[in-house]
Order: structure tokens, then sequence, then C-alpha cells
């Protein structure tokens, strides 16, 4: 694949998204006390064409079976990533609230437009252990994430990643984005926003370094093999205390796919996944891909036989792409997290190359 980062090399590289955070940290959080917990809204002001797959056995989700092609419904204004699991889900209830403010959202007045329904779906993490059981997302972080929703936005263990654990090490979210070279998608961006909060394994026993720089390899991310001395401590760390194994996120592009493309990228984003975590999609997983197209691109028409969708060519490289791009998010969310009560972060263990 011919393609090179977007100028942020995050999901807001694709025109169209905004991300926006809430959370709450208590300096002195530890297991099982204290807050740590939030949420991430991925807004899309004009709308997106959207789709979503769902491969693990736990899911806990909002909306999901709008999104399916078959459906009515083909856009959302808005994503909501959150811990807090099935608790989480009424952060949407304030993303919703605050849409509506902004009048965004499906019209259903033709005289008072204001009268919208806005559509928010939704997926969790279970981050519970880490903080305090009963602080979880509510309505109010929802509309706060939405609220501060922009251009910019931080990673590691902010919004929904900061109660986030990535196997034995701290987990959060990370984002990564391509813009296609040369082909049928040349021009178009593809990027994905990602909250890693699995109980599988993210880096090789053997070496230290992230399963998900396989492909890019280790110099891309400025790592290299691990000293015998760290990677001993660092397998040495207790394993995650809970069977319960989510990651969750958004790939998306400024492509113009319809609702059947977006859901054969969510499918592929999911490759992606599974090679940059191990074990991921288990009966237990709550793993939950969406996909948004803003079609705000032109790419090129090339002829296809008619037994053959107009857009074929187009999506082979936008899926490639949205693969590669979750498997990049995945290891910027450890290596941009920070310690959490107790848990270590990737950097504690593995520094950095320097110089």
């Amino acid at each position: 694949m011919n393609a090179v980062a977007g100028p942020r090399n995050s999901l807001t590289d694709v025109a169209g998204l905004l991300v926006g955070h809430h959370h709450v940290l208590d300096a002195d959080a530890a297991i099982g006390s204290g807050a740590a917990t939030g949420c991430t809204v991925v807004h899309a002001p004009g709308g997106a064409m959207a789709a979503v797959d769902v491969r693990g056995g736990g899911p806990g989700t909002r909306e999901t079976d709008l999104l399916d092609p078959s459906n009515t419904v083909r856009r959302v204004d808005a994503i909501l990533l959150t811990g807090g699991s099935a608790y989480g889900l009424a952060a949407a209830d304030g993303v919703m609230r605050w849409l509506e403010e902004h009048g965004r959202g499906i019209p259903m007045d033709p005289v008072d437009p204001s009268r919208v329904v806005p559509i928010v779906p939704g997926a969790v993490i279970f981050d519970l252990p880490v903080g305090a059981w009963n602080i979880r997302p509510t309505a109010d972080f929802g509309y706060r994430a939405a609220q501060t929703a922009a251009v910019d936005f931080a990673r590691g263990s902010v919004g929904a990643g900061v109660g986030a654990r990535a196997g034995s090490i701290k987990g959060g979210v990370g984002s990564a984005s391509v813009v296609i070279g040369e082909g049928p998608a040349a021009g178009v961006t593809v990027a994905a926003l990602i909250v890693a909060n699995p109980v599988g394994s993210v880096f090789d026993p053997r070496t230290g370094l992230p399963w998900g720089a396989g492909t890019d390899g280790p110099e891309y991310f400025g790592l290299r093999t691990a000293d015998p001395e760290r990677l001993a401590a660092a397998n040495a760390l207790p394993v995650k205390g809970t069977v319960l194994n989510t990651t969750i996120g958004v790939v998306a592009t400024d492509a113009p796919l319809d609702s059947i493309g977006c859901r054969r990228m969510a499918m592929t984003a999911h490759d992606g996944l599974a090679r940059a975590v191990r074990p991921a999609h288990s009966p237990l997983d709550g793993d939950t891909i969406f996909a948004l197209a803003t079609a705000t691109a032109e790419p090129l028409e090339l002829p296809l036989p008619p037994a053959f969708p107009p857009d074929l060519l187009l999506l082979d490289e936008v899926c490639t792409a949205a693969a590669v791009c979750v498997e990049r998010a995945i290891v910027d969310a450890i290596l941009a997290a920070r310690a959490v009560a107790g848990i270590p972060a990737y950097t504690d263990l593995f520094p950095r190359r320097t110089g």
C-alpha cells in the first residue's frame, strides 16, 4: 500500500470529524478505589454514512441494529465510546442532548426545525475494576465530551481510555491515519481511533515489542527489542484480573462509501485488531468497530463489469488501509498511555529509543 500518515496521524485527518473526551481521574486512584473512567465522542457535524461490525461475544452496545445496511437509517451524528460497562451507555443521552440543542439530527417536523432526533450509536469497555465501581460515565459525561469535540484531541489515558487496561499494562486511546498515494483511492484518507482495553497481550513476551508493530516494524514507532532484565520484569507482571476483554473504536474515510461499503470497512478493520491483540474476539470480548464515511473526497472512477459494484477497487484499498490504521492506533494507545491506579505504562517498562 502506497500511503503516508495524515498531517495529524489521527481520526480527524478525515474531513468532517471531530473528537472530544471527558473523564474523571483521582490523582491517588488505586485498583478498586478513586475515580478512573470516562468517555470519548466522535462527532460528525454534517452527518456520516455508518456501519458496525461486532466480533466479541460479550458486547455492550447501543443502536448497532440500526446500522445494519438492510435497515432504513444510514447516517449518524456521533459515535460514543465509553467506560463504565453497560452503565456507561447512559453517556449517550448527554451526547443526544448536546446535539439536539445544536439542531443536529434527523429532522422530524417540517415546520419546526428544532425537532430532531440525533443518532448516536455507542459501545462500552469494562473498566469498572480499575477505579471505584460506583463511579462511571453519566449523561453529563457525554454532554461535556460532545461539547469539547475538536480537530485536535489528546490520546493515551484520557476519555474512554482512562480506566482501560491492556493485559498487564495500561491501555488507552490511540489514533492513526493514512493518505493513499496512488490507484483508484489516490488522495483518500483513512483513519482509526481505538480504545484498547484487552485482557489479551499487546506485546510479544519474547521481545517486548508491540504485536501491532509487526506490519510496519519497530523502527516506525521508535522501538527496539527489550533488554533481558526489562523483559523479565514485564513478563512477571500480574495478568488482568478479569476475563472481560474489550477493544472498541471507529474507522473512517472521506471516500464516498455507502452503508454496505462501510460495513465491509468495519469488518476488515478487525484484521488490524487481531494483529495487535492476542487473543481477540473471544466469547467474552466486546470487540466492536464502527465505520464512518464523510464523502468529502472525490476518488477516481474506473470502469468495471456490471456484476461488480462501481466502487469495488476503491473499497479494496480503503479496507486494506483501515486494518493498518487500527493496528497502528492500538500501538499508539499503549505508547501514549500513562500509569493509572498502579497499572504500569508500556513506556515505563520499555523506554522508547532516543537519539
